[in-house]
């Protein structure tokens, strides 16, 4: 691992609260990732799954967590099973955990190796009525690739016909959408790294540098901080390519007069940052350029100020929409006459702003969150109000990370230059 040692405790607070909102007489399974293959005999580097990662801290793969708190022996309520790499996968692969290892970051006493697991998981399940086993459930998104945790779902159900099954990740997802306060530590880590590397953009940019050459600055500043990676594939957008809201080719030429809009985020002992900020590859805003971008800060300040326990996500953006229909008229898009006449869905706002303003964010970019629930203390989400005017040519977006407190909310990303006037200060006194 390239980050320091994340306390061990974190895992076992978050064991705990997991298991004390499972039904009475249950055990939990729970698998690491597979190795994804990317081509011939080459896989992609390995990311373990965010929830096992959240209960374990065990970063490697081919690794199985089985919780059964009630079990009236203490060896069988938490039990950790690591891989044992033979001579020949080290040499080729590198070392894995010993068991003592796991067991240290983990905060698990009982570790064991991995071909002890099956003959083992009778005894830990025997006097279990119900049993809760992970599926990915994103809302907007399905893998055609079948998880590790699936299909040993489908074997486990086999094996034990006859307990009843319940699902693990809205009870799992109900306790990852409050940060603790070292997931908040790393989380605020990963902004650092992404804000070196804005710094670092900021003091090379100049037209006529490929979007690629960008993304490159930041992948190096990422690097040598100790990223784990980019928490997302970077979007480094110059001119209209700032318009496509998922922009990654990352191949045009940034050219004088354009903006760039760089929506980018360091990985930090699996944590993400999400940040994106928009400037002129010149180094100085134009008239047009400067009074778009200062209408996007404006309501990026007013949003942010929205953002306190109680907020209901929906009614939020509702009020968001709002603060840009008074930008957008102040820019001339359309006349408040236009808005009385526009009686149709979506509103007239939402053809120069499209998208959501906030999401959770945590050990997935876009971590776990119920559009049901209200904001609480505890909660980190993006702030990302933006504008899209294709037939100008701008594209704007500004993005920072924030918490929620019991009070309102503390901006973590304050760090990185925003305000126009300091970004020009910047590019203008290069090195």
């Amino acid at each position: 691992m390239k980050h320091k040692r994340i306390p061990t405790g974190l895992f076992i607070k978050n064991r705990s609260k997991l298991c004390d909102l499972i039904l009475p007489g249950s055990a939990i399974i729970l698998h690491s990732n597979d190795e994804m293959n990317r081509n011939g005999d080459q896989n992609y580097r390995y990311r373990q799954s965010s929830d096992f990662f959240y209960l374990t801290g065990i970063d490697q793969e081919k690794s199985i967590l089985v919780l059964n708190p009630k079990h009236p022996e203490e060896r069988f309520r938490e039990v950790l099973f690591v891989m044992n790499a033979s001579p020949e996968q080290v040499t080729w692969n590198g070392y894995r955990l010993s068991i003592s290892e796991a067991a240290e970051i983990s905060g698990i006493k009982n570790v064991h190796w991995l071909d002890e697991y099956e003959k083992m998981l009778p005894e830990i399940l025997y006097r279990s009525q119900n049993i809760y086993l992970n599926a990915p459930e994103h809302l907007k998104y399905k893998s055609e690739i079948e998880s590790r945790d699936v299909r040993m779902a489908k074997k486990i159900q086999s094996v034990f016909p006859l307990h009843s099954y319940h699902r693990l990740a809205p009870v799992l997802s109900k306790i990852r959408m409050i940060k603790e306060p070292e997931e908040i530590a790393l989380i605020q880590t990963a902004i650092d790294i992404t804000r070196d590397a804005f710094l670092r953009v900021l003091n090379q940019l100049k037209p006529g540098q490929m979007e690629y050459e960008v993304e490159a600055e930041i992948s190096y500043e990422f690097i040598r901080k100790a990223a784990n990676d980019h928490a997302y594939v970077p979007i480094i957008a110059s001119g209209a390519n700032a318009c496509i809201l998922h922009y990654i080719d990352n191949n045009r030429e940034c050219k004088d007069g354009d903006l760039l809009l760089m929506d980018f985020g360091a990985e930090y002992g699996n944590y993400a940052a999400d940040v994106t900020r928009t400037i002129p590859v010149n180094g100085k805003f134009s008239l047009r350029q400067a009074k778009v971008y200062d209408a996007n800060l404006r309501v990026l300040k007013a949003t942010i100020n929205m953002m306190k326990p109680g907020v209901l996500l929906s009614d939020y953006q509702a009020e968001v929409g709002k603060l840009w229909e008074e930008e957008h008229v102040k820019l001339g898009l359309y006349t408040k006459e236009d808005i009385k006449k526009h009686n149709t869905t979506p509103a007239l706002w939402f053809k120069y702003y499209m998208h959501g303003t906030s999401h959770s964010i945590g050990l997935d970019v876009h971590d776990c969150f119920d559009k049901a629930e209200r904001f609480q203390a505890g909660m980190v989400f993006s702030c990302e109000p933006a504008i899209y005017i294709p037939e100008e040519g701008i594209g704007i977006r500004l993005e920072n990370d924030i918490l929620i407190t019991e009070t309102g909310n503390i901006d973590l990303t304050t760090k990185l230059p925003i305000e126009r006037e300091e970004i020009e200060e910047l590019m203008r006194s290069k090195k």
